[in-house]
């Protein structure tokens, strides 16, 4: 078991933003439905943006296409639904607030998201506050947010060279790669997946693998994976939080009254 107490600090960070016009905030989603878990992302081969909202009692995942936006539900447990969870007269200010918001996030990449990313480098770097460069006068946007430190993991200490991917299977899967070439295709030996209850990390070792080859017993593998599955796919990563943040900010629902410069 991962000892969770061996982390870096949680670091207070502010960005100052170029974040748009933020038409969603004008119209937030009903106050009866609490405080919505959002996670935005942008493709850079298709050109699209996509957003997930949500609530504790349901989710809607929008995504937008060459004529406007497509969004399918999802329960408040994660399950695909074929209706909305809500009744008409919440899931309509629902999908009206949570389309305006993808298409405001969406007017904003990627030079936002490039703004976020150097934003995290400058985290990253010690510095406690980055603001973006703008080519005109324009009203900008302060958001604060609580970076959590990553995990300290060893470096690999078994023989040959390591990687991990992503597979297919339910609840986000990854394998770890194994070879005795660097930058060589890798054999699978391990892998890591999302328990939904606990929200923490299980690992498998695969069958047929030569431990003695791969330089570390399979229990310390595991335990190893562990730690970096944590990291990558488990903890928030500074790019992350301001991305949230940064949707917060524009939907309005980050309790924020105003911190526009």
């Amino acid at each position: 078991m991962t000892d969770m107490s061996l982390r870096l600090p949680t670091t207070t960070f502010q960005a100052v933003l170029n974040l748009g016009a933020k038409t969603a905030a004008v119209v937030p989603p009903p106050s009866n439905l609490g405080k919505p878990d959002l996670y935005g992302d942008w493709d850079e081969e298709t050109g699209q943006s996509s957003l997930a909202v949500e609530f504790a009692s349901g989710q809607v995942h929008l995504e937008t296409v060459d004529d406007g936006i497509d969004y399918h539900f999802h329960t408040g447990t994660g399950d695909e639904a074929q209706r909305s969870p809500w009744p008409s007269s919440v899931t309509d200010p629902v999908v009206q607030w949570a389309s305006l918001l993808l298409s405001d996030f969406h007017l904003r990449m990627p030079e936002l998201l490039e703004d976020l990313e150097e934003a995290a480098a400058w985290h990253d770097e010690g510095y406690e506050l980055y603001v973006c460069e703008v080519e005109e006068p324009t009203h900008l946007d302060l958001i604060t947010v609580d970076i959590e430190g990553e995990l300290l993991t060893l470096p690999w200490l078994g023989a040959g060279f390591v990687d991990h991917d992503h597979i297919d299977g339910d609840n986000h899967p990854i394998a770890l790669l194994w070879s005795t070439v660097q930058d060589a295709d890798g054999v699978p030996i391990a892998e890591a997946r999302l328990d939904p209850v606990t929200e923490l990390p299980v690992t498998t070792a695969l069958p047929g693998v030569d431990w003695a080859e791969v330089g570390m017993p399979a229990d310390e593998v595991l335990s190893w994976l562990e730690g970096i599955y944590l990291n990558h796919h488990v903890l928030p990563d500074a790019v992350g939080t301001l991305i949230t943040a940064s949707l917060e900010r524009m939907g309005g629902v980050d309790g924020v009254a105003s911190q526009q410069l």
